[in-house]
Formats: C-alpha cells, structure tokens, sequence
C-alpha cells in the first residue's frame, strides 16, 4: 500500500484526537513518499499523549506541508522520493504501527547503503521547515535549577568546571533551608505562568513537599513501576532467542497500566513509560534517572521552569545482579553520584541552551547542603568567581 491509497476508514485504531487532526490533513499526507510518511505518522499516532509544545509543533508541520503546491512538495521532498523501498516494506502496515516500520526501514537503508542519503534528505526538510514555521518563543524567560551532592558532607574537589566560564561561581553560599528556598521560587514562577507542564520537579530520590501546581516526577515515587518493568525485562531476557531489538520492541508496546500507573494524567504517565523504557539505566540508576527524565522534559515538554534534584546513587554491580531485583539493602555511592550530578549539571544547561529563547535563558546550580553554586543568565558575568557571603535567595534575584 502506497501513501495516495490511505483513507479516513483506515485510522480507526488511532486515538480520537490524533484521528482527527490526520484526517484533516488526508490530502496532503497522500502526496508523501513512503520513506516520509511513517514517521509523520509516527508523530501523530501520540498526538492526544503530547506535551502542548510538541502538539502546536506537529500541527504546524502539518498546516505547512498542506500548504506547499505540488512543486514546492517536490522540491522539499525531492530526497525521500529517490530512496528506494523493499516491496516487503510497501506491503507493511505503515499506517497503524509507524514505528516499527520506521524501525524495519533504518535497517533497510543500512543494508542498502542509503541511510546517508536519508540522513541529507532530513537535514535539508529540517531546515526546511526551521525557516517555514519557526518554532514559537517561551512566554517567559526560562530558568533551569539543579541541586547535586545530596548525602555528601565535603568534597575537596573542584566543582561546575565546565560550568565557570559560562557564569559566576560562589563559594560562600549561606545552605540554611536552601532546598526549600528553591522550591519556593520554582511555585511562584508557576503561579506567575500557570500554563500546564511548563514548571517542572525531578527527584532523583524521594520528592519533598512541594507546590502541586508543579509537574513531579520522582525516583523513589516510581519503584514499583521500576520493579515491575524489570521483572518483565528479566522474563524477555530469559526466553530462548530473544535479542536487544526484540526486547526493545516489548519494551515499546508497554502501556501505563502495564505498570500499574493510576496518576490520571495520561499524557505525564506516557512520558514516564517513555522515560523508563527508552532510557538506559534509569530503572536501576537514580542519576541516570534524573538526567535522562531532565533531558526528556527539556526536549519534549520545553519548560519555563526546571529544578532537579539529583540524589546517591547505587554502586555499580554486574549487569545480572542489578536486573535482579534482590532484597538486599542497596549500597549508595554519594561521592561518585556527586561526579555524575556535577557532569549532568552541564548537560541540563546545554539542553536547555538548545530551545527557543536561550539567550534569556538563566540557570543555577548548587552543591545541596553545601556552600558552593554557580550562576548563568543574561546579566551575569562570565568566567567570575566571588567569596562573598550571599544566599540562594540573593543569587535568584540576580536571575530575574
């Protein structure tokens, strides 16, 4: 079956929302190539599970393409049109699983010597679309906290290195109540915006009281989904010939009540499957869980506010015994958790450097319990450093 065959009836096993909006857009979706169109549709099968940024996103790309004539359709997806397709991949149901045909067709242009030619043709449509529908600016200043060192008293080392040259680091931080200083500031800014899933708490431990107007996710809230995803991934595992790509592909069709998620919020428990069978490591490793939940919620969600808090994380065992659920205390490594928290730091504001508006963009990091934090924003001074007594208050007032 080719895209011009595709028909309102066929999309019946769509969600309400993402069958609307593709049978809005029939017609354009049926001028596509093949070798495009699924992963469009990929994008819109989730549609009703989005955050609001991903779905005014795909409807622009959507509207755009509707838009273009036949010549200009041409000449955005002249590169797609020329890759060649197996008649096995023709022949798929492209419609109802996009993603496993997006999966069988990476491995087709790898064998057939055309995934360059795929990757250039997405360069191009990317920039494409870039300059045709820009994405929209952040209705506010974005500000990005992170909190590292939890349960370690002293470290002798320096810390925010790749961070210094950005900002202003302080050595002598006033810690009394600093988390808590934090969170407040993050409620507000959520009072101020009260827009959904722009203010955001990640926990790489156990979340402490906070402002439900903000979007939590946690660690320690999530152990028995973790528990569960686990038992299902040692039972994959230990069925004859069962590989990576097929237990990847198990891992893809889990729901939130495959899990046992009762949140109500079925767009939040979608992410957290996501994040838990997408991400490496971040069912048995809370700082893998809290930097990859961070990027993901960066990427995806674009908030205007982002506090996470990184917590110890268990030593590192062989990979059998920590898919092995045991009931064995776990020993944590506060330090080595504070190196990776330290380096994650630097990757949530390069994250956050990539979405619109981030030259207003303003960032803070702080050594929990500790002394010692750092500041980037548009008014702060690169590559500086003070000994001066201040507080977390003062230094988020330098970021407004």
């Amino acid at each position: 079956m080719l895209p011009r065959d595709l028909r309102p009836e066929q999309l019946s096993g769509y969600p309400p929302e993402a069958r609307k909006l593709v049978t809005n857009y029939i017609a354009a979706l049926q001028r596509l190539p093949l070798s495009f169109l699924p992963s469009l549709l990929r994008e819109s099968i989730e549609y009703d599970y989005k955050f609001p940024v991903e779905r005014k996103a795909l409807e622009r790309e959507l509207a755009n393409l509707n838009s273009l004539s036949v010549e200009q359709l041409q000449e955005w997806l002249q590169g797609f049109a020329e890759i060649h397709l197996s008649a096995a991949l023709e022949n798929f149901d492209w419609i109802n699983a996009p993603a496993q045909f997006v999966e069988q067709l990476s491995s087709y242009l790898w064998t057939t010597h055309q995934l360059d030619a795929f990757r250039t043709a997405a360069v191009a449509y990317a920039d494409r679309l870039r300059a045709a529908a820009p994405p929209e600016p952040p209705s506010a200043p974005r500000l990005g906290i992170t909190v590292v060192g939890q349960g370690v008293t002293s470290y002798d080392q320096p810390l925010f290195r790749k961070l210094r040259a950005h900002g202003a680091y302080y050595s002598h931080v006033n810690p009394e109540n600093g988390l808590r200083v934090l969170l407040d500031a993050v409620a507000a800014r959520a009072r101020a915006h009260p827009t959904p899933y722009a203010h955001w708490y990640i926990d790489g431990g156990k979340e402490v009281e906070h402002d439900t107007a903000l979007t939590t996710v946690s660690y320690a809230a999530l152990e028995p989904a973790r528990a569960a995803l686990l038992g299902k991934m040692r039972a994959e595992i230990d069925r004859p010939g069962m590989g990576p790509e097929a237990l990847r592909t198990r891992l893809a069709q889990l729901r939130p009540a495959d899990l046992a998620f009762s949140n109500g919020d079925e767009v939040l428990d979608r992410f957290r499957i996501k994040m838990l069978t997408e991400g490496s490591g971040t069912q048995i490793f809370s700082t893998t869980f809290a930097q990859w939940t961070a990027r993901e919620a960066l990427r995806r969600a674009q908030p205007l506010t982002l506090l996470v808090r990184f917590a110890a994380r268990q030593r590192q065992k062989p990979m059998n015994e920590l898919l092995a659920a045991t009931l064995e205390a776990t020993e944590l490594d506060p330090v080595g958790s504070l190196v990776d928290a330290d380096i994650a730091a630097y990757y949530n504001w390069l994250n956050q450097q990539r979405l619109p508006g981030a030259n207003q963009s303003s960032f803070l990091v702080w050594f929990e319990g500790n002394t010692q934090a750092l500041v980037i924003g548009p008014g702060v001074p690169r590559g500086t450093s003070s000994t001066s007594a201040t507080t977390l208050s003062q230094l988020l007032s330098t970021l407004a």
